[in-house]
């Protein structure tokens, strides 16, 4: 029998396993599967954790997940198209569910799946590496809780750990005499921190506005966005600014290049992660910053120096728990035999032709576009169940808009789902003013 690791249990790795789990063996041997999973629950980043830093074993915590997240994209646009929403929960809720909630729908399907065996929870993976005389890979791996080391052969290896646990954290002059706090938004766990202070946030993207709203939600006095890029575009509440890129600080004074000054109390960087694989050897590590396409990936998942080597959830994204579904299965089938992969030559050419289009987007529309294709080409080519990509891509573009209308009430908005067609309802509470979180309180009748 041969042997597939998969390293991480996310959403991409649960995918990974949930992908064999629902293989029909009649034609075909499925692989031993061990997933190696460093932290003691599976979820990937939804699991929250107080910690940061490092954790009880003096590794570096994986989890970037804050109290108070609530999707801030509609759940029907990431669904997964054998176990809807509803089939979970038993009843149809809103389409902005909070972390608790979302965690829980992640845990229902693989439960179902009989798949936690597989998993070795509190095992890092410390190297891999690649024989090419046996055409094996050398997994080593550490269990926290025993200490122990051991090594393990392999015959296939998917890497699924994900691409937001390492923080970018760039420099700016005078962070070391600053009178307040700078973190990373990996560090950031509780908004109710911030209540009556002055925060600046460096960065213009998801994290940017969605930390910065949820600060504002629990009482922040001002919030400050400084980007390079000259604004996020989206209406603020009063107490908010954008500024230009930070220059220094001095004391609690920040200054931006355009001359202007802000007193602040905490910055608080949400300036991206990086795409960290130091177990793999250099020969298999992907190297990368955070786009649609990435390049050396055949179909966006096949290693291309080694197809024995798959990378799941590697792209910036939109599309999410329903793509990484896509590639698993894809995975899956190369894994298994049923896709014969084409020619080193082919592979190459193929990928060139995405890289192209990418480099041509120049809105969000198109990029949501591209994604949508893109999924819909790995859904054509197994068979994972097919659900309505041209909805979602409209649904995305909606969210788009709501987003430009009311920053702060776009999750108020619903979506009907593509796998029952029902639409969401109206939660009971809109967000801003939804300050319980907790899954119990999010899927009551009322407040």
């Amino acid at each position: 029998m041969t042997r597939t690791a998969v390293i991480g249990a996310g959403p991409s790795g649960l995918a990974q396993l949930r992908a064999f789990a629902s293989a029909d063996a009649s034609d075909v041997e499925v692989p031993e599967v061990v997933c190696y999973e460093k932290q003691e629950d599976w979820g990937g980043i939804w699991n929250y954790t107080w910690r940061t830093g490092l954790d009880e074993y003096g590794e570096p915590v994986h989890g970037s997940m804050y109290r108070y997240l609530w999707s801030n994209g509609p759940k029907e646009c990431l669904e997964f198209a054998d176990y809807s929403f509803e089939e979970h929960f038993g009843k149809p809720i809103g389409s902005y569910p909070p972390r608790e909630v979302l965690w829980d729908y992640i845990k229902g399907r693989v439960e179902q799946s009989g798949v936690r065996d597989l998993i070795r929870f509190r095992t890092v993976v410390r190297e891999v590496t690649f024989d090419s005389g046996s055409s094996m890979f050398t997994v080593t791996s550490h269990d926290l809780p025993t200490d122990h080391v051991s090594s393990e052969k392999f015959d296939h290896v998917v890497v699924a750990s994900g691409h937001f646990s390492v923080p970018n954290v760039p420099y700016f002059p005078g962070f070391e005499t600053f009178l307040g706090r700078v973190l990373h938004g990996h560090d950031f766990r509780d908004a109710q921190e911030f209540t009556g202070k002055d925060i600046l946030i460096i960065g213009a993207s998801y994290s940017a506005e969605d930390i910065g709203s949820q600060c504002h939600k629990y009482g922040a006095r001002t919030v400050t966005i400084s980007s390079r890029g000259g604004g996020t575009g989206y209406d603020w509440p009063d107490n908010w600014e954008e500024v230009s890129i930070l220059t220094r600080v001095d004391g609690r004074t920040a200054h931006f290049d355009d001359g202007s000054t802000k007193e602040v109390d905490a910055v608080i960087l949400c300036t991206g992660y990086l795409h960290h694989f130091p177990f793999m050897a250099d020969d298999l590590r992907l190297r990368t910053n955070n786009r649609l396409w990435v390049p050396g990936l055949y179909k966006g998942v096949v290693w291309e120096a080694n197809p024995r080597l798959f990378y799941l959830g590697m792209q910036d994204q939109y599309y999410t728990f329903n793509m990484f579904d896509a590639q698993a299965w894809y995975a899956r089938d190369v894994i298994l035999g049923r896709i014969t992969l084409p020619s080193a030559a082919e592979m190459a050419a193929h990928g060139a032709g995405w890289l192209a289009r990418e480099q041509s987007l120049e809105t969000a529309y198109e990029e949501i576009d591209f994604q949508g294709d893109y999924t819909q080409e790995l859904v054509d080519e197994t068979d994972y169940p097919d659900f309505d990509i041209p909805a979602v891509n409209r649904m995305f573009k909606e969210w788009k808009g709501h987003k430009g209308q009311d920053m702060m009430g776009y999750r108020d908005k619903g979506f009907p789902s593509t796998i029952t067609g029902r639409m969401a309802p109206v939660h009971h509470t809109p967000w801003i003013e939804a300050m319980d979180d907790s899954m119990a309180s999010y899927l009551s009748d009322a407040p």
